[in-house]
């Protein structure tokens, strides 16, 4: 089972992430973080490593209904957005599928939930 759900396209880096922000926005999902993991590599391990971005976004409906279910369901949110640059400057931006994480926990209920996430999550990526 493919973990993510992603799309390759052509733009700048830094609008990449801005309308993957709107979009996840428009699907009712806010950003909690933001790891800028390229800087983070240069600055403790001096590599030099593509643009690569991570974003923890968060539904808080469907975050408490899990919540309700499970409560160590906080282990694996927020749900993570990458957005990495490639050498041919295509900018692929790819979500975490939640249905393949959510079979790890056997809870059928769960398996409901990560579905309408997934349904979300998909078309804030294919809006894009």
């Amino acid at each position: 089972m493919k973990y993510y759900i992603s799309k390759t396209i052509k733009t700048d880096f830094d609008q990449a992430v801005q309308r993957i922000t709107e979009s996840l926005k428009n699907e009712g999902f806010g950003i909690l973080t933001e790891i800028n993991l390229h800087e983070k590599l240069k600055e403790k391990l001096n590599v030099d490593f593509r643009k690569y971005k991570i974003l923890g976004a968060c539904n808080p409906s469907f975050a408490y209904k899990a919540l309700q279910l499970e409560d160590k369901i906080g282990t694996m949110l927020p749900c993570s957005i990458v957005v990495q640059e490639f050498e041919n400057h295509e900018i692929e931006i790819a979500a975490v599928d939640p249905l393949a994480s959510m079979m790890a926990i056997g809870n059928v209920d769960m398996i409901e939930i990560a579905i309408e996430i997934k349904e979300k999550l998909a078309r804030a990526v294919s809006a894009i």
